[in-house]
Formats: structure tokens, C-alpha cells, sequence
């Protein structure tokens, strides 16, 4: 009997090929000796290279693309990558992200079953030939994510109850490296704070991520983490403290990094951000999320090393970049930063 081929298409971003991880291993708990691999797009890549529950992974490499522009070069890369694809024969190719930039990858599988859930954008169902009817539709705001993704699992007849997620292995260069960034880390809990994300509606007030700072720093060791162009953001937070017992990596690690000392962490506070969800996939540490605009029932970090957060305000969750409210930034007030005080109270207890 031939080998199964499955190929996951889940191109980007950060958290949503986190949340597509459990179906990885749905798929390969049920069959184990599948081939199994996944189509990323580079800023994701990490968390899918090299990790044990796949074969192949094939990088797209979008950020190099965007920087040549239209060119021929980015045609023969993309068409490098369509050729691998069709020389695997795959026997089942799921399109999770449900785009027309993702879907498309499904005609060039030559998969026997091209499988999505109903409810995809851009005209993306055109190239699957198994439709899964979905129990809520894609932007469904009190049903999460990974449970969506978690209905394909199902419909391959795999266990879907369970929640797991499998990260590539830390290499030791990168363990060492973590290690000299903490080495001042006193002998205290440690709680990374991760303030920073995309839209500028899903940020937290920064006064409130000071009085978490202010409340803890003299009893717990306080990580910040955040990327380069995040600096006036993070200085900021730190303008309103003393800076004792604080740790500021903005700007120092890379997202294996930033995993490694998720990893090593007590709690990791962030608002609905790849940090959030990457915190979520390391298992380890308690993941309190902040959500102002987004839905945390979507996409919060659940379970019992987690908790979340949101406005108890008409307008949320309006899943919007901008503000359109009379009562702009309402949402990033609203969430009482005492109550988060009170669950980290809890934990050191």
C-alpha cells in the first residue's frame, strides 16, 4: 500500500499558522505514517521548518518577492515551487487559509481530494473539490479558530477533542544565546511582557502595562519584549516606572528566540498579537491576553494555562484597523488592569 500524501496550505501570518498547528497533529496522530508536509510563507516559516510532525515544507519566499516586485524571477521561483508541489501526488490537500493566493496552491498539488471549509473568500472554493459545510461561518466571533481548523480533522476521521501543539526543537546556538541575554535574571518568577502588535486598535493603554510593571518588578524578574520598530511604543511603558528589575529586549531576538524565552517564562502578558499565540504553543508559561478590537472568543490563548480579556462595550469586537467610534480608544481603557493584577496575584501566590 502506497504511503499517504497530505499537504497543508497555511501560507501566513504568524498566528494563524500557530492555531493550524493542532491540526497537524490531529492528522498525523491518526496517521502515522503519512507524509505529511505544508506550504508557508516565509515570515512563518519557523514554526513549521524542521518541526517533527512534518515531511516537507515549501517557503514561499513573499518578503523577497515584494521586494523585487513584479520580475522574472519571483515566475520562476513560483513556478519552481507549483512543480514540487505536483511532483508529490498528493493523495489530500487542505487549504485552511481559504484565499485565492492559497486556494490556487490546491489546483497545483494535483491532489486527488482538493478539501476546504464553506465559507472561503476571493472565490477560493473554485479549485477544491470536497467542500466541508463549517458549523459557523469564517469570521465567526464567538467560535475559535482552532476549533474551526479542527473540523477538517474530523472530517478525516481524526480525533478532533484534543488540542496539541508541536513546536520545531530549540537548537542549542539559539538555548546559549537566550541563556547571555538572562543571565542578570534575578532568583524571582519571570513575566515577559509583550505589549506590542499590528493594528493600532489592538493595542492596550500604555499606563496600564506600566502599573503591571510598577506592581510586580520588585518581586518578579520583568522581560519586555518587542520588535525594533516597536521602540517608542516600549519607551513609553518604561518612561512611566523605575527601571529595576527590567529586562528590554525590544529589537534583540528573533521569533526562535522570543519561543525559547516564552519557554522559560512564568506568565506572558500581550494583547492579540503573534506573541500571544506563540506564548500559547510553548505550552510553559501562564498566557494572560489583552483584546480591544478582535474577538478573543476567536483567537484568545484557552485553556488552563491561559486567560483573556475584553471591553464590556457595544461596539466590541469590531474587528477593525481603525476607530470609527465617538468614543475613540474606549476599548483600550475599558479593561481593568487591576483584574490582570489580581490573576498574576494568584499564580505567585
Amino acid at each position: 500500500m502506497e504511503r499517504l500524501k497530505i499537504l497543508i496550505i497555511r501560507l501566513s501570518a504568524i498566528g494563524d499558522t500557530i492555531h493550524t498547528l493542532p491540526l497537524a497533529y490531529a492528522l498525523r496522530k491518526k496517521y502515522p505514517d503519512a507524509q505529511i508536509d505544508w506550504l508557508v510563507e516565509d515570515k512563518a516559516a519557523q514554526f513549521v521548518v524542521d518541526n517533527p510532525l512534518l515531511d516537507n515544507v515549501f517557503v514561499i519566499p513573499k518578503r523577497e518577492w515584494k521586494k523585487r516586485g513584479f520580475s522574472y524571477k519571483n515566475l520562476l521561483e513560483f513556478n519552481d515551487i507549483a512543480s514540487k508541489l505536483k511532483q508529490q501526488n498528493y493523495d489530500i490537500a487542505i487549504d485552511t487559509q481559504q484565499l485565492f493566493k492559497s486556494s490556487i496552491f490546491l489546483k497545483y498539488s494535483k491532489a486527488k481530494r482538493k478539501i476546504a471549509l464553506s465559507g472561503g473568500r476571493e472565490f477560493s472554493r473554485i479549485f477544491a473539490n470536497e467542500i466541508i459545510p463549517s458549523k459557523h461561518s469564517l469570521f465567526e466571533q464567538n467560535y475559535h479558530v482552532v476549533n474551526r481548523n479542527l473540523e477538517i480533522a474530523q472530517y478525516l476521521g481524526c480525533d478532533s477533542n484534543e488540542i496539541k501543539f508541536v513546536l520545531p526543537q530549540i537548537p542549542e546556538s539559539v538555548r546559549a544565546a537566550v541563556d547571555e541575554m538572562l543571565e542578570a535574571l534575578q532568583p524571582l518568577p519571570t513575566i515577559v511582557i509583550a505589549p506590542a502588535t499590528t493594528w493600532s486598535t489592538k493595542h492596550w493603554n500604555n499606563k496600564y502595562w506600566a502599573e503591571i510593571i510598577k506592581n510586580f518588578q520588585y518581586r518578579a524578574n520583568i522581560i519586555v519584549t518587542a520588535t525594533s520598530s516597536d521602540k517608542d511604543l516600549v519607551d513609553d511603558i518604561l518612561s512611566r516606572v523605575e527601571v529595576k528589575n527590567i529586562l528590554n529586549l525590544t529589537g534583540r531576538t528573533n521569533l526562535v528566540e522570543l519561543a525559547e524565552i516564552f519557554k522559560r517564562a512564568d506568565v506572558v502578558i500581550a494583547p492579540d498579537s503573534g506573541s500571544a499565540q506563540i506564548a500559547w504553543a510553548c505550552e510553559k508559561p501562564y498566557v494572560i491576553s489583552v483584546f480591544t478590537a478582535t474577538s478573543k472568543n476567536r483567537t484568545a490563548p484557552f485553556g488552563e494555562n491561559a486567560c483573556s480579556f475584553a471591553p464590556d462595550i457595544s461596539c466590541y469586537p469590531c474587528h477593525k484597523k481603525t476607530c470609527s467610534s465617538q468614543d475613540f480608544e474606549l476599548c483600550k481603557n475599558n479593561i481593568d488592569y487591576y483584574e490582570i493584577i489580581k490573576v498574576l496575584e494568584n499564580i505567585f501566590k
